[in-house]
């Protein structure tokens, strides 16, 4: 069964958490941004195709689980919601599709933006769509009642300077959702999943998208990613509260959820 939000967690914890993503070759989180941000744009045209591939569409209800955490926000027609690092656009269109509230999404990779825009054509939907970086988002301070992340906050390069921004541009009250890739706690659970993303991932990503480099870089995010009880605490120092987690799939993946502070004010 899923673990409830904010039940603490009898998952061991290390004492040192990963600052952010530190992609093969790489120094300095300039340069990593930018191996980032080339890596995704170059499997951009056939990212849809490998995520269902690789995750056997379990993805999907992955991603159910994120937007009906944000429902209450959703239905509110003065509320505005940012789907951060959308990617080709499934959670935005999802979102877009039975929200009262403007949704909006932002990216750093152009190619993925297009594919997002393509795919929003493709539904009759017209999405929002603008570039920005993740660290530097170009809205105000308190401008925001609600933020979604699926599978895109590991690829920060300073996962606490980016909760530090979402932290910013949320209001007081505001809900944040980030889903992301965890470590399964179970023994058997943790063998399989250890023995799939070291060998199977790699090989078949790269024969669909053409880039070993790239997924050989996903699975290791995943491995030097802080467990759900580090990034738990995280958001807590953040200045999130009521921060919580609830492991997905055997704690393959696990969906966060934090609100800021009433009284947070902009840091």
């Amino acid at each position: 069964m899923p673990q409830p939000y904010g039940r603490r967690s009898w998952i061991r914890c290390n004492k040192t958490v990963t600052a952010g993503t530190t992609p093969p070759g790489t120094s300095g989180e300039q340069q990593a941004a930018r191996w980032v941000q080339q890596m995704f744009s170059g499997i951009a045209p056939r990212y849809d195709l490998i995520n269902h591939v690789l995750s056997l569409n379990i993805d999907r209800g992955w991603r159910k689980s994120l937007i009906h955490s944000l429902g209450p926000v959703l239905s509110r027609p003065d509320a505005k919601v940012l789907d951060l690092c959308c990617g080709t656009g499934d959670v935005l269109l999802d979102l877009q599709r039975i929200a009262a509230a403007q949704v909006m999404g932002a990216d750093f990779s152009h190619p993925m933006l297009i594919s997002a825009q393509r795919k929003a054509f493709r539904k009759s939907l017209q999405a929002r769509l603008f570039e920005a970086d993740a660290l530097e988002l170009p809205l105000a301070a308190e401008s925001l009642d609600a933020i979604s992340i699926a599978f895109g906050f590991r690829n920060l390069t300073n996962y606490t300077y980016g909760l530090a921004e979402l932290y910013r541009v949320l209001k007081p009250g505001g809900r944040l959702a980030i889903l992301e890739f965890s470590h399964p706690p179970g023994l058997m659970t943790k063998a399989a999943y250890g023995m799939y993303s070291r060998v199977l991932l790699p090989a078949i990503g790269a024969l669909i998208s053409g880039s070993s480099a790239a997924y050989r870089y996903l699975p290791a995010s995943i491995r030097n990613f802080p467990r759900a009880c580090e990034l738990r605490a995280m958001m807590g120092q953040s200045g999130f509260a009521e921060s919580g987690f609830q492991l997905l799939t055997g704690g393959i993946a696990a969906l966060h959820l934090g609100t800021k502070s009433a009284a947070g004010g902009a840091r």
